[in-house]
């Protein structure tokens, strides 16, 4: 990239300056990754491995979980070495990579939540068209759809930041390399560019918000009209945890970046990103599976299929 002769590094945004809190926070995010790591594994393996679970939802599930492990993967391990080695340098290619992964990953995954909305609205208010309209070649067109698009947007916008010549210093504030923060330190109107493109994504992912809506205004108006009560559950325990998902993605995005800079300072912005970057990849898990006996029953088999092939191993 054109900018590389000017800056060699970038400096991120430390969560603390004493050695012991450096070390908690270490210890703290090691605790959250590996907790990512279990639970979105699990759900993968399940999946993957139990025929029940071969369905239109819980495909797009898996690829639910193989994003969060991409997302949290490509923040969490840089955060926890920068704490564990006492630094707070990473190198340029690094954060282009690291903007260029985590944006990837973003993106598909809410253009993955937005086509999981429509599963469950074909599911609940088409199901005679349920097999038709989301047959395995439909789920994997609209699945690939979804990744495509991440990834052409995040190239898209990476090669249009990095090219902006930089002058303001190499210091980001933030504990990992975002799009807003490299653009504070450009010294070209040339940011405008990049500022088009972001407007033209955040439109699209608002019409994305729109369609999520509306599926659930459609979804909540037929469950209604179900007339048994075990009908109802049945319905709400697929709809809830995505709907749950949705709005704890949007809900920290949209504080991070719409909260009034009157309320802003560098130790609510950290939690903030700690919030919309990390925490949603390791808590899905836990979302989808606490209303939903499949995967719970699944996950069990599993484990304890796990166990005995160990017990029997000794």
């Amino acid at each position: 990239m054109a900018n590389s002769s000017s800056v060699s590094e970038f400096l991120l945004l430390a969560f603390a300056d004493t050695r012991e809190l450096q070390l908690l926070h270490f210890a703290l995010f090691l605790g959250i990754y590996l907790a990512a790591l279990l639970g979105n594994g699990l759900i993968l393996t399940a999946v993957a491995c139990d025929h029940r679970l071969h369905t239109p939802m819980y495909f797009f599930l898996l690829n639910l979980a193989l994003l969060d492990l991409g997302s949290i993967s490509t923040i969490l391990p840089k955060a926890m070495a920068n704490a564990l080695w006492d630094t707070k340098a990473i190198s340029y290619e690094g954060c282009a990579a690291q903007i260029l992964f985590s944006l990837f990953l973003v993106v598909a995954e809410y253009s993955l939540l937005t086509i999981m909305a429509y599963d469950r609205y074909v599911a609940i208010c088409k199901p005679l068209h349920y097999g038709s309209l989301l047959g395995s070649r439909a789920c994997a067109q609209m699945a690939a759809a979804a990744w495509g698009s991440g990834f052409l947007n995040a190239v898209l916008h990476t090669a249009s930041t990095f090219s902006l010549p930089l002058c303001q210093g190499n210091a980001v504030d933030q504990f990992f390399c975002e799009i807003p923060q490299i653009l504070k330190l450009s010294c070209s109107d040339a940011y405008l560019r990049e500022a088009g493109l972001v407007v033209f994504s955040v439109s699209v992912l608002f019409g994305c918000s729109v369609f999520i809506v509306i599926s659930y205004i459609q979804i909540f108006r037929v469950v209604l009209w179900i007339p048994s009560e075990q009908g109802q559950h049945k319905a709400f325990s697929t709809c809830l945890p995505h709907l749950a998902v949705v709005s704890l993605f949007t809900s920290t995005a949209m504080f991070a970046y719409l909260k009034p800079s009157s309320i802003s300072s560098p130790y609510l912005d950290l939690v903030v990103a700690v919030l919309y970057s990390v925490v949603p990849p390791a808590v899905n898990p836990l979302i989808y599976s606490m209303r939903n006996q499949e995967l719970r029953d699944a996950v069990r088999t599993l484990v304890e299929y796990t166990i005995l092939q160990r017990i029997h191993l000794q």
